[in-house]
């Protein structure tokens, strides 16, 4: 059976479709969860969606999605401009890594326009609200199609 893509969520990200849809549109999570699970078997490739509120919890799952995963697309949400932890994790797996954004980080707040994740992932993709995901999915389904095979041991 093929290995996942993770596509793993972080804080505040459960309260999509009510909070500022102005910024972040009208679709909840369940909904961008859908959409990426129908896009991605279109694509052939399974899916693995989960969101938390708790950084540990979070850098958990970018460890799991590192040993069992064949990519991973992440929303740090607000993690993305606080944790050096989050950033070491993704440093530590060797699955290609695509961080999304719904929104535009560098057109708004200045706290917003650094991200210790981005130096971490293969590419950021953000401000295209729910569709970042899908986006992110068309990356990540590149790159491991481009990725060289395992090698077999004798």
């Amino acid at each position: 059976m093929a290995r996942p893509l993770f596509i793993l969520n972080g804080p505040n990200l459960n309260l999509l479709g009510t909070r500022e849809p102005e910024i972040y549109g009208s679709a909840t999570l369940a909904d961008i969860e859908a959409a990426c699970a129908e896009h991605a078997k279109m694509l052939g490739l399974a899916i693995d969606f989960r969101q938390t509120n708790h950084e540990g919890v979070l850098i958990d799952a970018v460890q799991e999605a590192g040993r069992e995963g064949s990519a991973l697309i992440l929303n740090p949400a607000g993690f993305g401009h606080t944790s050096v932890a989050l950033h070491d994790a993704l440093k530590a797996i060797t699955i290609p890594a695509i961080e999304i954004h719904l929104s535009q980080p560098a057109a708004r707040e200045a706290f917003r326009h650094h991200s210790f994740v981005s130096s971490a992932v293969s590419g950021t993709i953000s401000g295209f609200g729910a569709r970042s995901y899908i986006l992110g999915i068309e990356a990540a389904h590149a790159l491991i199609a481009s990725a060289p095979a395992p090698q077999r041991t004798a």
